[in-house]
């Protein structure tokens, strides 16, 4: 990362810290570009060490102009198709110089493969459940706190329904690096109703906005995150919010479970599985 990107980084972190409009303050329109870059090269970091495929690699990376350089070591082909797919995947990127080397000896290289409680911190298991309830079109509208303590994920608030809450607490349960969760969802009568009419208004209200991409990327970001998929051999394209998933997963059960998943996205209108296609094994 340059020197600059790196201040510009931390005047970003500081200033959201505090609460400060920093990109108010920024003297010219160099400081504003260095300060887009560092957030967009940080967006792909934090997707890097979401991915359980790609969280134990060293990989560094540098936006320039809508360009995402990265360099490092994979195990793998696939690993760096990944890489390549993750960062172009991030609002304002326009193109990925993938320089990443092919290294079959790189995971066991000290340091490289970090265990479960150090590649999933609580941190970013909070942040990816947070995600994936706000996606999520049952449970985005609910008043949901997240916790995680060593893999333990906590989940305090209201659903307007039982089966709210039990989705809540799968979306949870069904994300890599997750030992335990522990639903204490509340169930209000006295308020079911209008976290119920809140959530129809705030479905009607937002229907529209969603664009296909968004969808895709959620849908993605969604397969990946989960720890009973493999994301990878998921293709996603979507159109007018009809979700198409292609690709081969290992039987009936998770391609049961890439539709479900990819469904309660929102803003899609339906999902075509036809394509995806369950594994095949050869006798003997």
């Amino acid at each position: 990362m340059h020197p600059l990107k790196k201040i510009a980084l931390a005047i970003a972190t500081v200033g959201s810290l505090a609460g400060a409009p920093v990109m108010a303050h920024a003297a010219t329109g160099d400081l504003q570009t260095q300060l887009a870059e560092a957030r967009q090269e940080g967006s792909i970091w934090t997707a890097f060490a979401l991915n359980r495929h790609l969280s134990p690699f060293k990989i560094s990376v540098e936006v320039e102009q809508g360009t995402a350089t990265l360099k490092g070591k994979v195990e793998n082909q696939v690993d760096k198709d990944l890489a390549t797919q993750i960062a172009s995947d991030t609002q304002g990127i326009n193109k990925v110089d993938n320089q990443l080397e092919i290294d079959p000896q790189v995971v066991a290289e000290p340091g490289t493969k970090a265990n479960m409680a150090q590649r999933f911190d609580d941190a970013t298991l909070t942040a990816t459940i947070k995600s994936k309830l706000l996606w999520n079109s049952v449970t985005e509208g609910l008043n949901i706190e997240v916790s995680a303590a060593q893999g333990v994920v906590t989940l305090k608030g209201q659903a307007k329904d039982a089966e709210a809450k039990q989705l809540a607490g799968s979306l949870a349960s069904n994300t890599d690096g997750v030992t335990e969760v522990n639903n204490l969802i509340s169930l209000s009568a006295r308020d079911t109703q209008a976290i119920k009419e809140q959530n129809e208004a705030q479905a009607s209200s937002v229907h529209e906005e969603f664009s296909d991409a968004w969808i895709t990327s959620k849908v993605k970001s969604s397969l990946i995150y989960s720890r009973n998929l493999d994301g990878l051999n998921i293709k996603v394209e979507t159109k007018s919010g009809v979700v198409s998933l292609d690709g081969v997963v290992a039987n009936y059960a998770e391609k049961e479970l890439a539709v479900e998943i990819a469904r309660n996205i929102r803003g899609v209108k339906g999902v075509d599985a036809d394509t995806l296609r369950v594994m095949t094994r050869s006798a003997g």
